[in-house]
C-alpha cells in the first residue's frame, strides 16, 4: 500500500515511515473469584483466556483497588470493568432478583454509552442495564431509579439530574458498588475541571447513602495516567499499561503537503490542503481494495473528503463510487447504524469520518487509517490509528500535516509521535470560577461541612467563605448552605468555555441560522463581518451585546473579513519563577484585555485588503493565568538584536510557542492566547505570555511551565526545520492573530528563543 501512494510525484512527501513489530498476545487463566456465567458468556465470545492487562484491572478492583488501564486501542479495556461489574451485579442478587450490587458507567458522549449498553445486553446475562441521558423518557427515567444495576449515562447528566435529585435514587446510590468512567482522557482543560468537582460530589453523595465505590477509568496512553485519574476523582489510582493484546505489524508513514502558492497573508507560501491531499491518498488505497477510514476534523470536511473521493473513483470505475461514504455527528441513529454496518459488513471500502469514530465504536476489519491532520493528542492520534488492524491484522496508518507548526514538527520529528508519550492531560480543579459554582451545588445536594472542603482542593475552604461573603451560600457554624430559590446545579455550564454564545438571527425570517461562542463574537460576528454557515455567505448588519445576538442577511460579496484587535496584559501576581540565566520564566494571574478596533475587507480569492472600517466595541478583560519569560536589554544587545527587530522577533516567538505547547498539554491552540512585547511596563524588558484563553485558567499555561525547557526547545526547533525563507502557517504565522500577522521576523525568533535557551543551560 505504501508504494501504491509513492508515486514519482509524491515520493518527497514522505517525510517519515516506520514498521512497528507484530505483538504476541499475552494470556492468563481466569480469575477463580470470576462468576461462572459471566466467565461463560466471554468464552462464548471467543475470550478462552483473558489478557494479562485485564487480569490485572479486573482483580484489582475486584479487591476494591480504584484503577485506571491506560492501554491501546482494541486492548479490551471494557472487559476490565464489565468482568467484576457484571459478576458483582449478578452474585449480589436478592433472592427474588432485587436489585444488588449497581454500576454506574459514565461515558464523554451519548454514543459511546449506546455501544456499550449494546454490548452488555448482547452478553446474554440478563444484568439490567439502560442509558440515562437526555433522550430518555420519564418512565425509563423512573425505571432506572427504581431498577437499574448497570447504568449508562454522562457527566451532564449526573451533572444536572442525578446528583441534585439524589433522594430520589437513594435505592441506586446505596447499591453501588462501581463507577466506571471510560476515555478518561477527554476530560482536560476547563470541561475536565468540571467533572472533576462533579465526581467529587457523586463521592460525597454515594456517601451520604452508605456506598464508597470502587472507580475503575480507562483511557488511551497518556502520559501520566495515574497522575490524570487522581486529579479526576481525587483518589490514588493503580494504573495498568502494559498492554498484553496481539497487534500485527503497523506501518506509520508521515506525510507533508507540498508548497503550492505564495498566496498567503504577506505573501507567505501555503501548503496544499491536507483534506485534498487526503482525498488524494484515499482513492488511490480504495482503488487497490484497502479498506480506508480517513479521519478529518470537521464535519464540512468530512463530506467534502469524501464527495472529492468518489469524484475521483468515478473517472477509474463507476462500481466503487457507491462503496465510500462520509460519518459524522448530526446523522440521525439509525443512519449511524447503517453506515457502521456496511463498514463491517465490508461493504464499504472507504469512510472519511470526525472523530465520532474515535470513541469505542466497534469496527473490525479496516487497512488503512489516513489523519488530514494531527487531531491535537498523541491519544486521539493512536485511537484513530488503532482503528486499522484491530485483532492482530497488519495495518497502515498515515498521519498528514496540516500546515501549522505543531503538524510541521511532528512530521518532521517522528520520535515525538512514536516515543513514550510527552502530553499530559492538563486541568485546573482549583479555578475559582469553576470551583465556586460546584461548591454551591454541593451544598445544596448537602449541607457542607467545612471539615469536609478538602475533598475540593486546597483553595475550596477560601472559596465557600468567599461564597458566603457574597451571599451564596450562607454560613451557620461549621456548615454552608444553599439558601436560593434556583438550581444551583444551573450555574456552571460544564461544557462552556465562558459567556453565553451569541445567536445568529436572519433578520429576514427570524431563523436562528447558528450560534457564535462569547469570546469570538466581537471578532467573527461584528456589523460588517462576513460570515460563511454551511458553504453559504451572510451579512452581519447588527450585532446586539445586551441579547446576545448577531442580525444576519444571505448575500453574495467578493470579499472576505478580519477583525483588528488591540491586546494588553497586565501581571496580577507573579507565584513562582524560574532564573535562566540573566532571563527569567515566571509563572502567575494575568489580566488580558481584548478590543476589536476595526476589520479588513480582502478580495477573494487573493486576499488583497481592499479596505478598512473602523468598530466602536467595549474592551473586555479575562482574569486568567499566564506563563511568560523576559529577556534584558543588555543580553538583546550581547546577541546582536536590534532594537527595531525585537517587536517582530517576539511576535513570532509568541505564534511559535502557542502553535507548539499543544504537545505537552492536551489543548488546541484555541484554548490558549499570546500577547508579546519589546518593552513590558510590569517587566521593564521584553517579554512574551502565553496565557489560557479562559477565565480563571484552565491548568494548560501551568503545564508549559513546568515543561519549559522542552516546550521551548521544540519551538526553537519548529522554526528553524521549517523550510520556508523567511515565515509561513507552517511555523510562525497564525490563524487567529489580530494583527495579520504583522510584524513576524523568522530568524530574530529564532535568535530570541536560542539566547533564552542558552540561559537554562547555565
Amino acid at each position: 500500500m505504501v508504494q501504491r501512494l509513492l508515486t514519482p510525484a509524491r515520493a518527497e512527501r514522505l517525510t517519515h515511515l516506520e514498521e512497528l513489530p507484530e505483538r504476541p498476545a499475552h494470556t492468563g487463566p481466569w480469575p477463580t473469584w470470576v462468576h461462572p456465567e459471566v466467565r461463560a458468556a466471554f468464552e462464548a465470545r471467543g475470550v478462552a483466556e483473558p489478557w494479562l492487562h485485564q487480569v490485572e484491572a479486573m482483580t484489582a478492583a475486584h479487591r476494591g483497588e480504584h484503577v485506571v488501564v491506560a492501554t491501546g486501542t482494541g486492548s479490551g479495556k471494557s472487559q476490565c470493568y464489565q468482568v467484576p461489574a457484571l459478576g458483582a451485579a449478578l452474585a449480589a442478587r436478592g433472592a427474588r432478583g432485587e436489585r444488588g450490587a449497581s454500576t454506574l458507567y459514565i461515558a464523554p458522549t451519548k454514543a459511546l454509552a449506546q455501544d456499550q449498553l449494546a454490548a452488555i445486553q448482547g452478553l446474554g446475562l440478563g444484568v439490567r442495564a439502560s442509558t440515562h441521558d437526555g433522550d430518555s423518557s420519564r418512565e425509563q427515567r423512573e425505571w432506572c431509579r427504581d431498577h437499574a444495576e448497570y447504568l449508562l449515562t454522562n457527566p451532564d447528566m449526573l451533572h444536572l439530574s442525578m446528583l441534585p435529585g439524589h433522594a430520589r435514587w437513594r435505592g441506586f446510590w446505596r447499591s453501588l458498588r462501581y463507577v466506571v468512567l471510560d476515555e478518561c482522557h477527554h476530560y482536560r482543560g476547563v470541561f475536565g475541571a468540571h467533572v472533576s468537582h462533579v465526581l467529587r460530589r457523586l463521592r460525597r453523595v454515594c456517601a451520604a447513602h452508605g456506598a464508597h465505590p470502587t472507580f475503575v477509568l480507562a483511557s488511551a496512553t497518556v502520559a501520566e495516567p495515574g497522575d490524570l485519574a487522581e486529579r479526576l476523582t481525587g483518589l490514588p489510582h493503580r494504573a495498568v499499561t502494559d498492554d498484553a493484546s496481539p497487534r500485527g505489524r503497523v506501518t506509520v508513514a508521515l506525510w507533508e503537503p507540498p508548497f503550492v502558492s505564495h498566496g498567503g497573508e504577506n505573501g507567505a507560501p501555503v501548503r496544499r490542503a491536507a483534506s485534498s491531499e487526503t482525498a488524494d491518498l484515499m482513492t488511490d488505497l480504495v482503488i487497490d481494495g484497502a479498506r480506508t477510514l480517513a479521519f478529518v476534523r470537521s464535519r464540512r470536511g468530512v463530506e467534502a473528503v469524501a464527495a472529492a473521493v468518489s469524484d475521483r473513483l468515478a473517472e477509474v470505475d463507476a462500481a466503487l463510487v457507491g462503496r465510500v461514504a462520509p460519518y459524522r455527528g448530526g446523522y440521525l441513529p439509525e443512519e449511524r447504524r447503517a453506515i457502521e454496518q456496511r463498514l463491517r459488513s465490508g461493504d464499504l471500502l472507504g469512510i472519511a469520518a470526525t472523530n465520532a469514530l474515535e470513541l469505542g465504536i466497534d469496527v473490525h476489519g479496516l487497512d488503512a487509517v489516513v489523519l488530514a491532520g494531527f487531531p491535537g493528542t498523541r491519544a486521539a492520534m493512536w485511537q484513530q490509528l488503532g482503528r486499522a488492524g484491530r485483532g492482530g491484522a497488519d495495518a497502515l496508518g498515515v498521519l498528514v500535516a496540516r500546515d501549522d507548526p505543531l503538524d510541521t514538527y511532528l512530521v518532521h520529528h517522528p520520535e515525538t509521535l512514536l516515543g513514550r508519550p510527552v502530553e499530559a492531560c492538563v486541568f485546573d480543579p482549583g479555578n475559582p470560577y469553576v470551583l465556586g459554582p460546584h461548591l454551591c451545588a454541593a451544598a445544596e445536594e448537602q449541607p457542607l461541612e467545612r471539615a469536609e472542603l478538602e475533598i475540593f482542593g486546597p483553595g475550596a475552604a477560601a472559596g465557600a467563605d468567599a461564597l458566603a461573603e457574597a451571599g451564596m451560600l450562607r454560613r451557620r457554624g461549621d456548615r454552608y448552605y444553599w439558601t436560593d430559590n434556583r438550581r444551583a446545579c444551573d450555574l456552571a455550564d460544564i461544557r462552556s468555555t465562558g459567556g453565553a454564545a451569541y445567536s445568529l438571527v436572519d433578520g429576514s425570517t427570524g431563523r436562528v441560522v447558528g450560534t457564535v461562542d462569547a469570546g469570538a463574537a466581537h471578532g467573527t460576528a461584528h456589523q460588517g463581518a462576513v460570515y460563511l454557515h454551511l458553504g453559504e455567505t451572510w451579512l452581519v448588519r447588527e450585532l446586539d451585546l445586551e441579547q446576545h445576538v448577531a442580525v444576519i442577511e444571505r448575500t453574495e460579496v467578493q470579499h472576505s473579513t478580519s477583525a483588528r484587535e488591540v491586546i494588553d496584559i497586565r501581571i496580577l501576581q507573579e507565584e513562582t519563577h524560574t532564573r535562566w540565566g540573566r532571563c527569567r520564566l515566571s509563572f502567575g494571574s494575568v489580566e488580558v484585555s481584548h478590543q476589536v478596533v476595526a476589520f479588513l475587507k480582502r478580495r477573494v480569492p487573493s486576499g488583497e485588503v481592499i479596505g478598512e472600517e473602523p468598530l466602536d466595541l467595549p474592551e473586555r478583560t479575562l482574569p486568567t493565568r499566564s506563563v511568560w519569560w523576559t529577556v534584558p536589554t543588555d543580553v538583546l544587545e550581547e546577541a546582536g538584536l536590534a532594537a527595531a527587530d525585537l517587536p517582530g522577533a517576539a511576535h513570532a516567538a509568541e505564534h511559535a510557542s502557542i502553535g507548539m505547547l499543544p504537545l505537552f498539554a492536551t489543548c488546541d491552540r484555541w484554548d490558549i492566547g499570546g500577547v508579546s512585547t519589546a518593552l513590558h511596563p510590569d517587566t521593564g524588558e521584553l517579554t512574551v505570555f502565553v496565557h489560557d484563553a479562559h477565565p480563571g485558567g484552565a491548568g494548560f499555561s501551568e503545564r508549559g511551565y513546568a515543561v519549559a525547557g522542552s516546550w521551548l526547545s521544540a519551538t526553537r526547533e519548529a522554526i528553524a526545520s521549517c523550510q520556508c525563507p523567511s515565515g509561513c502557517p507552517s511555523c510562525i504565522q497564525s490563524p487567529k492573530c489580530g494583527n495579520q500577522n504583522n510584524p513576524l521576523d523568522k530568524d530574530g525568533a529564532l535568535r530570541l528563543l536560542e539566547v533564552l535557551l542558552a540561559g537554562r543551560a547555565h
